[in-house]
């Protein structure tokens, strides 16, 4: 028997992107583990991923080409050839893209993180092809914009650093369930005497562990971050050297938070005047202190219609006290921005015909754009859909009218999968992609700071091949001659970051995968002395930028398009505020169909408030039904005071096929978008909760 360990990485959408040791016996990999050696991940993997194999193996996985038999939406599919399938697609595309190609779309997130399965070879695909564009926006896209108008660039705090920090705000995130690295650290810096506090519609198992929770109003997370604002310079609870020094715009940010004292921040937020004081006060305080104050803000609270200026407001604390100072102290949103990717160099942005800029689709309204016919406005109709890291009949807003736009017999649809996901029932041509373990891959990451090689552990399973193969294949197909269409993913991946920059001048991609990881070379404390990325070099509490683009310049509040305060005559036929947070076995839609996970979870739940529950005559167990115009779903109730009044909580992403009435939390989410970043706004949404005595 031959064994051997592989270095490789977690590909999924988490900030942690653990560095993983695959154990490989006679080619077959039987463990995956975490790197005891790499610093964040310190050994441990979460749940999901630590049964990695299971998925790699699943007997449901998908490993040969298959053609569709049945209607759309059947999941009826046929074995053929790969030379049939590239035959097929290249045919279809060559005869849409005479017509325009504009009315080929590709549909893709982040099914993987990597910078070479994700979007090296395929963008090079679309680009030289001159399909549309995809304005990529349905998980990070309002927060980082508002981020970016403040800090310059979402660049933040060291995740290596909280362990140091005495106090943390937890805000609008559950890292037990979604970023358990930073928890750990976390969990040290509590063991070390900081203070946790966790800011969160729902009492969530983070929120448990904290020593306090503020349990506020969905949508209301920039009102909170006004009212901080407004005690901390009311009570000088400032530093005011870093004020003078490192940031714009102090007088007139001074004179909007007196718009927001403790009282109206309450009310609008539907918590107490004391949880917003002493919150203020043990923020400014701790800081005062020359102690480090740390944020970790994360995305669910971006995901309302003032998401992207809620994030802004949260992202002007920091300098108001001097927590930059610190390297303990600060925010992270995300560290997406500290790597020096090359973009060009791995998507190639000039294979695009010249003058000719293609058209914008946003990933977040597919449902009303494939339901749109041509017109002078809009231009052609999507003719053709190429879905690739991605479930967007699962995923998507208003599901009901994406599912309608996947089921046009006249859409051409594309899917490489791993499964038989929802939205792979309706492709016309279904191709096996590899997992993880079988393939080559380079990873930046969005919760630290290092440079992370995937080596391929084992061979492709059946006929599958990695992304980049297929774009391969379907390039020379199309009679794409370019050379870049032959880089290997050695080759591209050995592109990835610029080595001209001071961050990323050691980066070598042999070395790396020989390793397995590298840290970028950065300082620890990235703003104690300014430099921040914006145009005038500092925290911009005042942003022209903002300005230009139609925005108000100053932090301000802007409510949710469904809440009983912004819209009383909706909520009063739709009462309650609902929320679709992560479910801790799942990943976005990813691993719901990995049994072992799908039965810890149970099935779909809505978690209530007994005094919500109590006047519908609702009890723990109870089938009950959650509509809104949209849509509905159908879930079974628990009971508990996790969800705050008025609140009901459905933890997602369930794959639609393994729910008893075929639908899931997305069937009452709008296709509205946020205040910036034209991103989705899945936790904006008001519905109606009842009995369902309906027989299954």
């Amino acid at each position: 028997m031959t064994t051997s360990i592989v270095r490789a990485v977690c590909p999924h959408d988490c900030p942690d992107t653990c560095a993983m040791l695959v154990t490989v016996q006679d080619g077959i990999a039987t463990a995956v583990r975490g790197d005891p050696d790499h610093p964040t991940t310190a050994g441990v993997l979460c749940t999901k991923v630590s049964r990695y194999t299971e998925r790699t193996y699943h007997p449901e996985r998908l490993l040969y080409p298959m053609k569709r038999i049945g209607k759309k939406g059947e999941g009826k599919f046929a074995r053929i050839s790969w030379r049939e399938a590239i035959e097929t697609i290249t045919s279809r595309l060559k005869a849409i893209a005479a017509h325009d190609p504009e009315a080929i779309l590709p549909y893709s997130y982040a099914g993987t993180m990597g910078l070479v399965q994700g979007e090296s070879m395929s963008s090079r695909f679309f680009n030289k092809l001159g399909a549309s564009l995809l304005d990529r926006t349905i998980c990070a896209a309002a927060g980082a914009a508002g981020y970016k108008y403040t800090i310059g660039a979402r660049i933040g705090t060291d995740v290596e650093q909280f362990q140091n920090a005495k106090l943390i705000l937890i805000w609008g995130g559950n890292p037990i369930a979604s970023n358990l690295h930073f928890w750990m650290r976390a969990q040290e810096a509590k063991r070390r005497g900081a203070t946790l506090i966790a800011i969160d519609p729902y009492r969530s198992l983070t929120a448990e562990k904290c020593h306090r929770h503020i349990a506020l109003l969905p949508g209301t997370d920039a009102a909170l971050a006004l009212g901080i604002m407004h005690i901390l310079i009311a009570e000088d609870l400032l530093d005011h050297d870093y004020i003078a020094r490192h940031t714009h715009g102090f007088d007139q940010l001074e004179a909007r938070v007196k718009d927001w004292p403790p009282q109206r921040v309450a009310e609008t937020c539907g918590i107490t005047v004391e949880e917003v004081e002493q919150l203020a006060r043990a923020y400014g305080a701790t800081a005062s202190r020359g102690e480090a104050v740390a944020i970790r803000v994360n995305y669910g609270l971006q995901r309302v219609r003032g998401g992207g200026m809620a994030v802004r407001n949260i992202a002007c604390l920091p300098a108001l006290v001097g927590a930059w100072r610190h390297a303990a102290g600060g925010i992270q949103l995300s560290a997406s921005d500290t790597f020096p990717k090359n973009n060009a160099a791995l998507q190639r942005p000039d294979l695009l015909s010249r003058g000719h800029a293609p058209r914008t689709i946003n990933m977040s309204t597919i449902g009303d754009d494939l339901l749109r016919g041509a017109s002078p406005q809009f231009g052609p109709s999507i003719d053709a859909l190429i879905v690739y890291n991605a479930n967007p009949v699962a995923v998507a807003p208003q599901s009901g009218k994406v599912a309608q736009g996947f089921g046009r017999e006249d859409l051409f649809t594309v899917v490489l999968e791993h499964f038989q996901t929802d939205t792979a029932d309706y492709a016309d041509i279904l191709l096996p992609a590899t997992t993880q373990l079988e393939h080559a891959d380079i990873h930046m990451t969005y919760g630290h700071l290092y440079m992370m090689a995937n080596n391929a552990a084992i061979a492709p399973l059946g006929e599958a091949k990695p992304n980049t193969e297929i774009f391969r294949l379907l390039a020379a197909g199309m009679g794409f001659d370019d050379p870049c269409f032959k880089d290997s993913d050695d080759a591209i991946a050995a592109q990835a970051f610029d080595k001209r920059d001071a961050r990323a001048i050691h980066f070598d991609w042999d070395a790396l995968k020989q390793k397995g990881w590298q840290k970028l070379n950065v300082p620890n404390a990235p703003f104690a002395d300014g430099g921040f990325a914006t145009p005038s070099g500092k925290c911009e509490f005042y942003s022209e930028c903002m300005q230009a683009d139609g925005l108000d310049p100053l932090p301000t509040y802007i409510a949710p398009y469904e809440s009983a305060a912004s819209n009383p005559e909706l909520a009063k036929q739709y009462p309650l505020a609902m929320i679709s947070p992560p479910a801790r076995n799942f990943l976005n839609s990813t691993f719901v169909n990995v049994l072992s996970l799908r039965n810890t979870e149970g099935e779909p739940h809505l978690d209530m408030h007994p005094a919500d529950a109590a006047v519908r005559g609702i009890e723990s167990g109870d089938r009950v039904r959650i509509h809104n115009a949209r849509g509905s779903l159908v879930a079974k109730a628990r009971v508990t005071d996790r969800a705050r009044p008025g609140l009901v909580v459905g933890l997602s992403i369930w794959w639609k096929k393994f729910a008893s009435d075929g639908k899931n939390a997305n069937e009452v989410t709008s296709q509205r978008l946020t205040d910036m970043g034209h991103a989705p706004t899945f936790y904006d949404v008001l519905v109606q909760v009842e009995k369902d005595d309906t027989k299954t």
